[in-house]
């Protein structure tokens, strides 16, 4: 499976799309995660490479499955990020133009279900919190190799668990959002 994120950037009744170079299409700024990367961080890289603008998430939108997809990504999450930084500008290669459209005179040609993101995104849907949860896995390839860890510590299953992942309490949880 792969999966890939959009960012809706939507500021003063406007939403900010780039024109794709590969089909002259219309899209919101995104692209596919790397090995190791969150989609937070996923998120923030492809706005940042395709259109030079830092930005902060602020919403999560929705998660939209595409699985019969082979040369796209099958799972996409949609954003809403506001820009904190950076200078707009395209990525050569990529993208050809940056245009800030009216949320209510989307173009036409718009890639293929950027529109209903975009409306999504426009129309407040979503509202979840977007948190980045570093969990310490490495070295740990699998589940597997994390159980054989844990069954040789000799330690009792939840003595192993808080000791792996340095357990606090949930009442510590001060919820950052990122």
């Amino acid at each position: 499976m792969k999966v890939g994120t959009a960012v809706a950037i939507i500021q003063d009744g406007q939403i900010l799309l780039t024109k794709r170079e590969d089909f002259e299409v219309w899209c919101m700024p995104g692209g596919g995660s790397e090995q190791g990367e969150s989609v937070g961080e996923t998120a923030v890289r492809e706005v940042l490479e395709e259109i030079g603008l830092a930005v902060r998430l602020t919403r999560l939108v929705g998660i939209y499955s595409i699985p019969k997809a082979k040369a796209w990504l099958n799972l996409i999450i949609l954003f809403v990020g506001k820009v904190i930084g950076g200078k707009l500008e395209t990525q050569h290669g990529e993208v050809l133009k940056i245009k800030w459209f009216p949320v209510d005179a989307l173009p036409g040609n718009m890639l293929w279900g950027h529109r209903q993101r975009a409306m999504d995104a426009i129309n407040g849907y979503g509202g979840s919190v977007v948190r980045l949860q570093n969990v310490p896995f490495d070295p740990v390839e699998n589940r597997q190799e994390l159980y054989q860890l844990r069954n040789k510590s000799g330690l009792p299953n939840l003595e192993f668990y808080k000791q792996k992942f340095g357990f606090t309490d949930p009442a510590d949880d001060k919820g950052i959002v990122n």
